[in-house]
């Protein structure tokens, strides 16, 4: 079994149990409830480097990263610093992430929200945006052809911008058969957990012009981000280096600033 597919398991027994405690009907009234989810999307497609910052605890590869008592607290850094979306991770038993965390950062900043996670079920795309969610992750590796499409479509009646994640060619054809606009191209492999760089430089030129690119994982700092901006990059999506950063409002702002020409 690889690394994605044990996390998958775990997550499929922590969603049974959710799905026991709430009914779906309780989270269509609630997403029902809200106003109309943020788009993303004009931000990034402006000129210039957008960052998704995450908040983010853990991880498979890594361990522990960070003590997040208050992850509103974080969130409102990182807007302060310019983040075009903030990235939280809601997976407990890797990242020790939850939905909590999400609506604490909901209810602090009024940023696009990330819901990162490993989407099997259109159930998890309510819970998404019942928190407060904008933005929502498939990933392609996790999922088939028809359980991607049906993700997508239900992501999109919710309102929710999909940020799709791929790693190689075969998945990033999978993703434009979806008519995906937003890519993630991961430089780590989720099966294995090891990073290889130069991955985006070699996937995003399969990415037609008017699709979003997102360089993901393997940015430590703004050197790495300038590196992805050159190759293409409209986003990049960091995590690990700025709960690690002592001051994640400059850092943001650091990595904004690392494109070619500077900040917008």
């Amino acid at each position: 079994m690889s690394v994605l597919d044990d996390i998958v398991e775990g997550v499929r027994e922590d969603l049974a149990v959710r799905r026991g405690a709430v009914p779906e009907s309780v989270l269509v009234d609630a997403a029902a409830e809200l106003p109309a989810a943020l788009d993303p999307m004009p931000a990034f497609r402006a000129p210039g480097l957008s960052v998704i910052a995450e908040v983010k605890r853990s991880s498979p590869s890594k361990g522990a990263l960070a003590d997040i008592p208050d992850p509103a607290a974080l969130a409102a850094a990182y807007a302060a610093g310019g983040a075009d979306a903030i990235s939280v991770l809601t997976e407990q038993r890797r990242f020790g992430g939850s939905l909590d965390d999400l609506r604490q950062v909901r209810a602090a900043v009024p940023t696009p929200l990330l819901r990162k996670d490993f989407v099997v079920t259109g159930y998890q795309l309510l819970e998404a945006r019942a928190a407060g969610a904008d933005l929502v992750l498939l990933i392609v590796a996790a999922l088939d052809d028809p359980q991607l499409l049906d993700l997508h479509q239900q992501a999109r009646e919710l309102g929710l911008t999909v940020l799709t994640e791929v790693h190689d060619e075969a998945e990033v054809e999978r993703a434009l058969a979806v008519e995906a606009t937003l890519v993630g191209v991961n430089a780590r492999n989720l099966k294995t957990l090891e990073v290889h760089p130069e991955v985006f430089g070699r996937l995003v030129t399969r990415l037609p012009e008017d699709v979003v690119a997102v360089a993901e994982s393997g940015v430590s700092g703004p050197d790495d981000a300038a590196r992805y901006a050159a190759e293409g990059a409209h986003v990049v999506l960091v995590g690990e280096a700025l709960v690690r950063d002592g001051d994640p409002r400059s850092a943001v702002a650091a990595m904004r600033a690392a494109a070619p020409g500077g900040p917008r």
